[in-house]
């Protein structure tokens, strides 16, 4: 008699969520060792050459660049999680047993399925809360070459803005209303595709229709001299909306703020393709780990003594490692505005959910 249950055992599904998670998450950890010590390997010689940097920053660092690997690390996580925990039951005849007992590969995978659901709960959660706030600050403090960051910043880091032909710079951008200011800003001043004047200037604060600069450095390029002012007019006709609408990375903005980035560069009249992939991809992506266990499922299915349990595995990693592969291509290509911002963030995501289904389908049930 076929049970039609989704879940027909609670033993059996506590089982298999367990070895799920408990492999899913040996594997995050291993993961992050490895990575956070290669990037360290890389890193430490930088943070280090900056005189006053100690071994706290070191370990600070690693505080900021572990939220960030954990986010983009687990769902493939996930998916070597899975195929070792589907190569055990493979190996020991546990899911032949379970087949015996009238379940079939749906019921087998169902439980695996809902847990990767609270898994892409959690990791969209930690997202939002952890992970955007870690960005934004190791981006602005690598984009100092890890000398200390104003305190006040970090909003916003190496913004750049077309006025016309003048290019302005701004190594952070930061607060909100009275507080809001520009850290480390450089106006180009260009004239016929010359470059006229470069003006660098500590501090900039809104002040009407224009700006006050404070410490400023004037290098005049045609007459090959540098000039010093405490402080100075600039900017003009430049608003604060401008330069924050100038940088919106959809890694470093939870999704409230993000929403609320995009409806001021629809008002500005900018582009938004970016920003509104970069929004859908906030959800597609921790609901990437649902797919892993389709996509692994043809380890765990078929006879253990034919040989091809290594064989199902390489294939099972080799579909989630192309679901990476086109959804970082996907992604790129709705940035570059080739894709609507839509498909570009849900295609790959329904196009291995097919795909999942019909191996598991064809070689199954």
């Amino acid at each position: 008699m076929i049970n039609l249950k989704l879940i027909p055992s609670r033993q059996i599904a506590l089982y298999t969520v367990r070895l799920f998670l408990t492999r899913s998450l040996a594997v995050l950890v291993a993961l992050i060792l490895i990575l956070m010590s290669l990037d360290l390997l890389g890193e430490s010689g930088k943070i280090l050459a900056v005189p006053g940097n100690t071994d706290a920053d070191l370990w600070r660092y690693v505080g900021l660049r572990i939220p960030v690997l954990v986010s983009r690390f687990l769902p493939f996580s996930v998916l070597l999680g899975t195929l070792i925990a589907f190569v055990g039951l493979n190996q020991h005849s546990e899911v032949v047993s379970m087949k015996a007992a009238g379940i079939s590969a749906h019921q087998i995978l169902a439980p695996l399925v809902f847990a990767s659901l609270g898994v892409a709960a959690a990791l969209f959660a930690f997202n939002e809360l952890v992970v955007v706030k870690s960005a934004r600050v190791v981006t602005a403090w690598q984009d100092n070459d890890y000398k200390p960051i104003p305190p006040a910043s970090g909003t916003m880091s190496n913004v750049w803005l077309l006025n016309g032909e003048d290019l302005i710079h701004a190594g952070f951008v930061g607060g909100k209303g009275p507080s809001f200011h520009a850290d480390k800003v450089a106006i180009y001043d260009r004239g016929g595709g010359v470059l006229q004047r470069v003006i660098r200037a500590d501090r900039a604060f809104p002040n009407g229709q224009s700006w006050l600069l404070d410490n400023v450095r004037i290098y005049d390029a045609g007459m090959n001299l540098v000039r010093r002012s405490p402080r100075m007019a600039g900017l003009d006709g430049i608003t604060p909306e401008q330069l924050t609408l100038a940088k919106v990375d959809p890694t470093e903005l939870d999704y409230w703020t993000l929403q609320e980035r995009i409806a001021e560069l629809e008002r500005a009249g900018r582009q938004t393709d970016e920003a509104r992939a970069g929004l859908a991809h906030k959800i597609s992506g921790p609901l990437s780990t649902v797919l892993m266990p389709l996509l692994a499922a043809i380890a765990a299915f078929g006879l253990a003594r034919s040989g091809q349990v290594l064989l199902r595995a390489c294939i099972g990693m080799a579909l989630g490692f192309a679901y990476f592969v086109a959804d970082n291509f996907s992604l790129a290509m709705g940035n570059a505005g080739a894709y609507p911002p839509l498909i570009a963030a849900w295609a790959p995501f329904f196009l291995f959910l097919l795909i999942g289904e019909t191996v598991l389908v064809r070689t199954e049930e």
